[in-house]
């Protein structure tokens, strides 16, 4: 083979490589926007399913709200003393518009099932984006997260990153903006700036994000698991029916 033809080999060979890349990346964003069988009109929003599950989203409950403890790993706990079980898992993604879908349907669901004792919630902020600006993105705000230790600030921090979410075409979660929503959420630790600025908890939050997506074999953004097992089609994002699941384990 002439030199001349081991060059055009060589750069088939990358284009057929890039275009696989471009292939997996679809295909992880097709996951991320259709997890737990939500296609991805209704995740990039203003879809059907928004529109049908508005209504049925919850009020706030009564009493107070159910006491939150952010863990060494990086995951966060809502659940009142003493309750153990059954277990709501939530691995999202900061960036992810179908983790913002389910924060604005079933959001207060979660919320109110802790509160009222009758189940204990666990978020999993993961980044799971690969390609600019989205993995960028999704770094900065988990990073972020993971700088604020009280977990009552780290709850309405949470609310805020998905209030603020950036469109996947443009960079956001700029710096200057986190440490904004920080103080907005009420945090008041004097090293919150200079931990998000410096982004000291990147590498912790990749390492994370890397351990569960294995260990849970987590395929998508986001995933809500009752127990340990995946919510099957569209109960994460109909409040009744989560409500009902939840109930139903509790038994």
């Amino acid at each position: 083979m002439s030199k001349g033809e081991r060059m055009k080999t060589a750069r088939e060979k990358i284009k057929q490589q890039q275009a696989a890349e471009r292939q997996r990346e679809q295909r992880r964003r097709v996951v991320t926007y259709a997890a737990v069988g939500v296609v991805a009109l209704a995740a990039i929003g203003g879809g059907w399913l928004y529109a049908a599950s508005r209504s049925q989203s919850e009020e706030a409950a009564a009493g107070d709200q159910a006491p939150v403890t952010v863990q060494s790993d990086g995951s966060v706990v809502m659940a009142k003393a003493g309750v153990e079980k059954p277990v709501l898992d939530i691995y999202e993604d900061f960036q992810c518009p179908a983790c913002k879908q389910l924060e604005t349907v079933s959001g207060q669901t979660f919320k109110n099932l802790a509160a009222e004792g009758k189940a204990k919630v666990v978020y999993h902020p993961i980044s799971i984006f690969q390609r600019e600006p989205t993995r960028g993105n999704s770094l900065r705000a988990g990073a972020a997260a993971r700088c604020v230790a009280d977990g009552r600030q780290w709850l309405a921090f949470h609310d805020l990153l998905y209030k603020n979410q950036p469109s996947e075409t443009v960079e956001g979660f700029k710096i200057n903006d986190l440490v904004g929503w920080g103080k907005e959420a009420g945090v008041t630790s004097p090293d919150f700036e200079q931990c998000v600025t410096s982004q000291k908890h990147a590498q912790a939050q990749l390492s994370y994000a890397d351990k569960v997506i294995k260990a849970q074999k987590i395929e998508g953004t986001p995933t809500v698991k009752l127990n340990g097992v995946d919510l099957e089609g569209n109960v994460a994002f109909t409040p009744q029916q989560l409500r009902d699941q939840v109930t139903k384990a509790a038994k």
